[in-house]
């Protein structure tokens, strides 16, 4: 399959012309966040909820949560929190209100406001897929490590799609790079290949001070105004069970004292890393979230944080993780719920444990994604790309990925739902009458070019048309439309005085020696 598309992509064609053009490979959905206007799937009673949040609570109480970071110790024991050793142990009664200091939605800003975006309320957004260190995809037709080339043609991905909102870490970890100076060459190329919300890995306050420092650049930013409004965010997990270590808490202060977003994830597998049972793990979920939370909101009160879910579970026969199962789905409408009651926004994700995008990818990646959407979900990471359980990004994956995305954004868009005399067409109807079809209705006529969705992926040709046009599958025809993305794309304009500042930036730092390797 791999030869076939490689030879059909290099025999060029009207398509393969007009991206060497310039033109747009597919049309596509505008940028425009969906608002998700769906009641959430509520699986828990009230009963259900309180009794989580108690066991929760307890968590926090009786047992505690390790954090391995001095400076949280000292700044827990000054709240008033029971610190002995590295153990912490918290009331109720602190974090419910070091909780509620946390608003209940916000902005990102990034140098492009045209693509600023609302994190909260009933808004839906797509990143991604953030942090494997393989590759994979048709033409190579193996598994290989990252690289700086194809972490940047998946950034090109992240900008050329409209349904993606948000880039989130490395797309796929460049291991060709040089782990001290990784984050400089990296976040450079995301910076001007796009201009979307960006990402900074907690991974030591090098790194973290580092990507702030080229954020602002990129924005054009006095520190005032880099200040002023948030302009990126990290992403932090928990190391389960109950425990936060020290780079990842370190990360987030530093963040959240120039005024930028934490989203915190613990990432419970029940049955290895949490107890088997949902409830269980949702619960050690939460413990393991809050308690952050509740840390940031007493160092800087109000700053914006995400609560994350990333329950799901293990093969019970190998104890492999998986992903997209009914468990994982019901995790995080409960999450969900769990949030709504904190007043947080929620981070869910787009997963899956196929090894290639093939139907197993793509149900299990439904499956996250329609949890994400049943759950009110906010910041959907890794929406597009992920495979292996995130040990492999695929750009055939990522573009299969984004079909469903616009999907979902289309099944958001109210008009599909409206009842007003227009889409009532009692004249359509009348006219047709008991005989006959709407074809030719002037009804249809004004509306037939947007009354349904309309695939860039999809082949909707019956078995011989699909047989006469070359008997294309999905993943082939994902690999030409990566191919002829990448043909085409354009980076974003960016000014070449700025440009200059964050490459002289990034050589300064790399004199200086870049980052630790170890934390």
């Amino acid at each position: 399959m791999a030869d076939q598309a490689t030879g059909r992509r290099r025999s060029g064609g009207r398509a393969g012309a007009a991206a060497r053009r310039g033109a747009a490979v597919i049309e596509q959905m505008p940028f425009s966040p969906p608002i998700n206007r769906d009641r959430p799937v509520e699986p828990l009673s009230a009963e259900g909820i309180a009794a989580i949040h108690d066991g929760a609570m307890r968590i926090l109480e009786e047992i505690g949560v390790v954090f391995l970071n001095p400076e949280a110790l000292a700044i827990l024991r000054e709240a008033g929190c029971r610190v002995e050793g590295e153990t912490v142990r918290m009331g109720r009664d602190f974090v419910m209100e070091m909780v509620a200091k946390a608003p209940s939605q916000f902005t990102l800003t990034p140098r492009n406001p045209a693509h600023r975006i609302t994190v909260g309320g009933d808004t839906l957004l797509f990143g991604n897929v953030s942090s494997p260190p393989s590759y994979w995809d048709m033409e190579i037709g193996r598994k290989v490590s990252g690289t700086r080339e194809k972490c940047a043609d998946l950034m090109k991905l992240t900008q050329y799609f409209n349904c993606i909102h948000f880039a989130g870490g490395y797309p796929v970890e460049p291991v060709d790079i040089h782990a001290s100076v990784r984050h400089l060459d990296v976040l450079f190329d995301k910076l001007t290949l796009c201009d979307k919300v960006m990402h900074a890995y907690s991974l030591g306050k090098e790194r973290v001070e580092d990507v702030m420092e080229m954020v602002r650049i990129a924005g054009g930013l006095t520190e005032e105004e880099f200040q002023a409004t948030p302009r990126m965010y990290t992403n932090i997990n928990s190391t389960s069970p109950l425990k936060h270590d020290f780079p990842m808490i370190d990360g987030c202060l530093r963040l959240i004292r120039r005024g930028q977003a934490v989203v915190v994830t613990p990432f419970t597998l029940a049955g290895a890393m949490a107890p088997v049972t949902m409830a269980g793990a949702v619960a050690q979920s939460l413990a393991e979230a809050l308690c952050a939370i509740a840390l940031f909101q007493y160092v800087r009160p109000g700053t914006p944080c995400v609560i994350g879910t990333f329950t799901s579970n293990v093969d019970m026969k190998s104890g492999a993780p998986a992903f997209g199962t009914p468990e994982y789905m019901r995790a995080t409408q409960m999450t969900g719920q769990m949030a709504r009651f904190y007043g947080l926004p929620l981070r869910s994700s787009g997963v899956c444990a196929a090894n290639v995008p093939d139907g197993q990818a793509m149900w299990e990646t439904s499956n996250s994604l329609w949890a994400a959407v049943q759950s009110g979900t906010n910041m959907v990471y890794h929406a597009a790309g992920w495979l292996e359980g995130g040990l492999i990004a695929s750009p055939e994956k990522f573009i299969m990925d984004c079909e469903v995305l616009q999907q979902i954004q289309r099944y958001m868009q109210p008009e599909i739902w409206d009842t007003g005399p227009d889409e009532i067409a009692l004249d359509a109807i009348r006219s047709v009458g008991n005989s006959g079809h709407f074809f030719g209705t002037q009804h249809t006529q004004d509306r037939y070019t947007t009354a349904f969705y309309q695939p860039f992926l999809s082949d909707w040709r019956n078995f011989e048309g699909w047989e006469a046009a070359g008997a294309i599958w999905t993943p082939e025809r994902a690999h030409l439309l990566y191919k002829q993305i990448l043909d085409a794309f354009e980076p974003p304009p960016m000014d070449a005085a700025i440009r200059d500042e964050l490459t002289a930036f990034v050589a300064r730092r790399k004199a200086e020696g870049g980052a630790p390797t170890d934390f």
